[in-house]
C-alpha cells in the first residue's frame, strides 16, 4: 500500500471563514423605505396613533400587502421614539432560517476556533442597553414578522413582551435571569397573506396592537403630487385603475396593489416601467385562476396610455376609491 504524506499543514477553517454557523452574525439593517419619501411630521395622525398604542401595548404590528409603506412607517416611528439615536434601535428582518440563537442567545464558535462561547442575540443586547438607560426609549423594528417561527425565535420572551409582564424575571436556556424593560418597544411588519400569519396572530393578538395598512388612493395621489406628475389624464386613469384592482382584492386578497409601488413615478415613462418590471408579474400571478379578470386588468393598464384622450374605460370608476378594499 502506498502511503501519502502531507507536506504542508492543513489550515483549520472556522465558521467565520466559511461564513456559516452561529459565528456569522445575523444581518441587522434598517427596514426598507422609500428613499425620497417625506419625513413623518410630529402631528401626523398615524404617528400619534402608533405612539399611543405603543405606550399602551408595548408593541405594534403593521399589517398590509406589499407596497403599503409598512417598513417606511415603522422606521419613521422608530426615529421619533429614539430621537434619531441609532444606538437605541435595532432593525432586523425575519426569514425562515432566523432562530432563537440569532434573536435571544446562543453558543457560537470562538474567533480562535478553540471552542464555543455564549453570546447575546440582537434582542437581548438591546434589552441590556435599555436597562442601563431607563431614561431613554429603545425600539426594535422587525420586518416580515410572519416569515419566521415566532414562537421558536422569541422562546420564553414571548410571554414577557406583554405590557403587563414587563420587568418580570424569567430564565433563559443558559440559566441566566432576564426581564424586559418598559422602555423597550417593538414595531413589526407583516403581510397578511404570508403562510405563517395564523401562528403570528395566535401568538401576538393578546399582546400587541395590530394596525391594518391597506392600499390608499389618497396616499397615491399625494405621491404623484409630490413627484410633480404633470399628465392629468394619465394620472386620472391610473387612479381609477388603482381603485379597480384593489376593489378586486375583496374576492382575491393577493390582487392588492400598494401605493408605494409608485413612489418613484414622475412621468408616464417611469409609470410604464412600474408595469413592465413589477406590476404585470403581480397581476399575472394574482389572477392566474381568473383569466378574464387578468385580461381586464392588463387591458385597463394599456388604456391608461391610450392616445384617445376621450377614453373613459379606465377612468369611469373615479368614485370607486377602493381605499378599504383590503
Amino acid at each position: 500500500m502506498v502511503e501519502v504524506a502531507l507536506t504542508k499543514d492543513v489550515r483549520t477553517l472556522t465558521a467565520d471563514d466559511l461564513d456559516i454557523g452561529y459565528a456569522h452574525q445575523a444581518q441587522v439593517s434598517h427596514g426598507s423605505s422609500a428613499p425620497d419619501a417625506p419625513m413623518l411630521q410630529s402631528d401626523d395622525p398615524r404617528l400619534r396613533d402608533i405612539l399611543r398604542l405603543l405606550k399602551r401595548f408595548g408593541g405594534v404590528i403593521l399589517s398590509g400587502p406589499p407596497g403599503t409603506s409598512k417598513s417606511w412607517l415603522a422606521g419613521q416611528v422608530a426615529d421619533k421614539i429614539t430621537q434619531g439615536h441609532d444606538d437605541r434601535r435595532a432593525d432586523i428582518q425575519f426569514h425562515a432560517s432566523y432562530q432563537f440563537e440569532d434573536f435571544m442567545e446562543g453558543y457560537r464558535p470562538k474567533n480562535d476556533a478553540s471552542g464555543f462561547e455564549r453570546r447575546d442575540g440582537v434582542f437581548l443586547r438591546l434589552v441590556r442597553e435599555a436597562k442601563k438607560h431607563p431614561e431613554n426609549d429603545y425600539v426594535i423594528v422587525i420586518d416580515e414578522l410572519s416569515r419566521a417561527d415566532v414562537g421558536r425565535v422569541f422562546g420564553e420572551a414571548l410571554t414577557y413582551i406583554e405590557r403587563s409582564k414587563r420587568e418580570q424575571s424569567f430564565a433563559l436556556p443558559s440559566g441566566e435571569l432576564c426581564s424586559i424593560p418598559s422602555n423597550l418597544y417593538l414595531i413589526a411588519t407583516m403581510n397578511p397573506l404570508d403562510r405563517g400569519v395564523d401562528e403570528v396572530d395566535a401568538a401576538f393578538e393578546r399582546r400587541f396592537a395590530k394596525v391594518d395598512m391597506p392600499p390608499s388612493r389618497d396616499l397615491l395621489e399625494g405621491i404623484l403630487n409630490r413627484n410633480g406628475f404633470a399628465d392629468e389624464i394619465v394620472r386620472r386613469r391610473l387612479l381609477a385603475w388603482f381603485s379597480r384592482i384593489n376593489a378586486r382584492a375583496f374576492q382575491i386578497p393577493a390582487a392588492a396593489v400598494g401605493h408605494a409601488y409608485f413612489v418613484d413615478v414622475v412621468d408616464p415613462e417611469t409609470l410604464q416601467d412600474v408595469w413592465d418590471y413589477q406590476l404585470k408579474y403581480h397581476v399575472d400571478r394574482a389572477f392566474k385562476y381568473d383569466p378574464s379578470t387578468r385580461t381586464e386588468m392588463m387591458n385597463g393598464w394599456a388604456e391608461i396610455f391610450a392616445m384617445d384622450k376621450t377614453s373613459v374605460s379606465t377612468s369611469g370608476d373615479d368614485d370607486d376609491r377602493g381605499d378599504d378594499a383590503v
